[in-house]
Formats: structure tokens, C-alpha cells, sequence
């Protein structure tokens, strides 16, 4: 059975779709078997998965409009599967924004996503479903579907009063419709330890959330940001880069933390 995670963060620009595809990337590195979630209508993991998503003749979209099942719509793009990191990718694109609307009226709406993934959920190891930044009806598909959620996010002020805000909805969304939901772990993005204020909000998130943060830390690096221009995850585009490597590590430790549970 697979583990199914939502890369959320209801704060935007803190590395979420970054997390997703570099994470999948690095899971399937490392052997396993993963499925990427796009539920962003921007397409951004889709794109950065080399997928384009404005020739797609099935996506996300047709999922949770019941239309398609994820065996259908989903795709291994080629360049990942001769990279040796290939994943499934079941993408998304500017249509997905309508399903909020046709949604509204129809039974069990937020748990389309999790109905259609109870279908394949044998055929995966990890299911990452990469959030849109806000708390919609697509955010809340992901958040019933998952069996917890990962968060990214820049050690800064600001980020310490979104998580409060985001631990929240968790609490909510697990009391009222998804008894599995738990927060996996806080993963600290684009850090940089020369930034004393980067140091003591880590020293902060280690001291209040203990084990919930990952050891695994991503560095701010300039490969990663490149990647996506050229339709790849950064640990495809540039294994070497200090990047890439901290993602190796963070899959590690991930599968290390999921054979535990």
C-alpha cells in the first residue's frame, strides 16, 4: 500500500512544487515506486516533471470529475525513465481551476482524489501530491486523500505564524474528515546557515517540533532553480549539484521514517 503525502504550505514561494518533483525524483532514484499529484492549475510540478501540460489529453482535472481513472490520465514521461529516476505523473493544467466550481454541487466532492487513488494504490510505494497555496477544494482532495502532509519551509518570522495557521487546518481536516491525516515532518527549504536568522528560527522549529523536522536540510542553490526552465527535476538536471544531494538524502530519510511506521 502506498504512502500518500501532500506537499502543503498555505504560504506561498516556500519551495512546495520544488519539494515534489525533486522528492519524486529523488524516491524513484532510489527504487521506488512513485506517482506525482499535480492539484496546482499553474502546472508547475507537471512542467518541471517534463510533462507539457498544454498537450495533455488527459490530467487531473478529468480524475476528479470521475471522467478518467488515474491509470488512464497518468504518464512516465520519457526523459525521467532514462535518467533512472522516472515517476508516474498525473498532471495538471488551466482547466483544473473549474473543477472547484463543478464540484460544488456534487456528492463526496472532497474525496474524489481519494476514491480515484484507492484504485492503484498497490501499484506505488510514495504518492505525492504537490498543493495548491491556498485552502480550496483541491487543497482539501489532497488533505483527505493523504495519510499526512510534509511541509517545506524557509526558516524566516513570517513562516513560523503560517505554520501555526497550516497545524491548524491539519487538526481540522483530521477531526471532521480524514482520521489518518498526521504532519509528517517540517522540511527547512533554501537555507543558508551564514544567516544567523535562518539559524535560530531552525534552532526554534528543533526546539517546539523535535523529531518532526526532518534532519534532512535544502540548501539554497542555483541548480535547482535552473531546472524547471529546462522541463526537469534539479536532481535529473544536475545530480552533483548540493541540491540534488540534500533531496537524495531527504528520500532516504523519508523511506527510512515510512518502513518504521
Amino acid at each position: 500500500m502506498a504512502h500518500i503525502f501532500c506537499i502543503a504550505n498555505q504560504k506561498g514561494g516556500v519551495g512546495k512544487t520544488t519539494t515534489t518533483v525533486n522528492l519524486a525524483a529523488a524516491l524513484a532514484h532510489i527504487g521506488q515506486r512513485v506517482l506525482l499529484v499535480d492539484l496546482d492549475p499553474q502546472g508547475n510540478a507537471t512542467m518541471g516533471s517534463g510533462v507539457d501540460k498544454r498537450a495533455m489529453e488527459l490530467s487531473v482535472y478529468d480524475v476528479l470529475l470521475e471522467s478518467a481513472s488515474i491509470a488512464e490520465a497518468a504518464v512516465l514521461p520519457a526523459r525521467l525513465k532514462e535518467a533512472g529516476a522516472g515517476y508516474a505523473v498525473l498532471g495538471a493544467n488551466r482547466e483544473l481551476a473549474g473543477a472547484e466550481v463543478e464540484l460544488v454541487g456534487e456528492e463526496r466532492r472532497e474525496r474524489r482524489l481519494k476514491d480515484a487513488l484507492a484504485q492503484v494504490s498497490a501499484d506505488y510505494d510514495f504518492v505525492l501530491i504537490d498543493c495548491p497555496p491556498s485552502l480550496s477544494m483541491l487543497t482539501l482532495n489532497g488533505l483527505c486523500a493523504a495519510q499526512g502532509v510534509i511541509v517545506p519551509m524557509q526558516c524566516e518570522y513570517f513562516a513560523l505564524e503560517g505554520l501555526a495557521d497550516l497545524t491548524n487546518t491539519i487538526r481540522q481536516v483530521h477531526a471532521n474528515l480524514n482520521r489518518d491525516l498526521r504532519l509528517i515532518g517540517l522540511l527547512r527549504m533554501m537555507f543558508d546557515a551564514r544567516i544567523t536568522l535562518q539559524q535560530q528560527v531552525s534552532d526554534q522549529l528543533k526546539a517546539h517540533y523535535g523529531d518532526k523536522v526532518f534532519d534532512a536540510i535544502i540548501p539554497r542553490n542555483v541548480r535547482l532553480a535552473e531546472a524547471p526552465s529546462y522541463g526537469l527535476p534539479g536532481v535529473v538536471f544536475d545530480p552533483a549539484a548540493k541540491g540534488s544531494k540534500a533531496f537524495v538524502a531527504f528520500a532516504e530519510e523519508l523511506v527510512a521514517r515510512g518502513l518504521r511506521a
